[in-house]
């Protein structure tokens, strides 16, 4: 169980501080139940309502900034997804971004990069099905990486390239 004043990773809504656990008083609703009160970030004063056990949604603690050091330096080494088939291809990138699991947000980015110069040298455009994932994944894993590091999310993927070279040139 999540704490109050914990960060939590919480299905699509992304990052939300735990604000604490209440029950609540309406019909059809066991009283007994209990519900984490969620602040998502960057929502000033609104909340979410969430049974603890909610199996619906994943719910998970945030990494820690080492975690997240750890998993920069791991991306050159994360798979992409070797899928050609367009449908099959956002079932799985819709997948991947419901797991909340950051590898997965870095395997579709990286999937998506690829797919783009391709597109690119051909003379096309990249799908708006690539861009609408991108940008999902992109959001996800910027805004956590963001409140770890304490770097602007807008400038995350520049602070990501750097620390890719730099390894790179060792």
């Amino acid at each position: 169980m999540f704490e109050t004043g914990d960060y939590i990773v919480y299905g699509g809504t992304g990052i939300c501080q735990v604000m604490g656990v209440t029950t609540m008083n309406m019909d059809g609703i066991p009283k007994d139940r209990l519900y984490y009160i969620l602040r998502p970030d960057g929502h000033g004063d609104g909340k979410i309502f969430t049974p603890v056990d909610n199996g619906k949604l994943v719910m998970r603690r945030v990494m820690t900034k080492k975690d997240a050091e750890d998993l920069i330096r791991e991306i050159p080494d994360i798979a992409t997804l070797d899928i050609q088939d367009d449908k099959l291809r956002e079932e799985k990138y819709k997948e991947c971004l419901r797991s909340c699991e950051s590898r997965e947000m870095i395997r579709i980015i990286k999937t998506i990069y690829i797919r783009k110069k391709e597109h690119f040298a051909k003379g096309k455009k990249v799908t708006a099905t690539d861009e609408r994932y991108l940008k999902q994944a992109e959001e996800n894993l910027y805004s956590e990486l963001s409140m770890l590091l304490g770097i602007p999310k807008n400038e995350m993927e520049d602070y990501i390239t750097a620390r890719l070279d730099k390894v790179q040139k060792v």
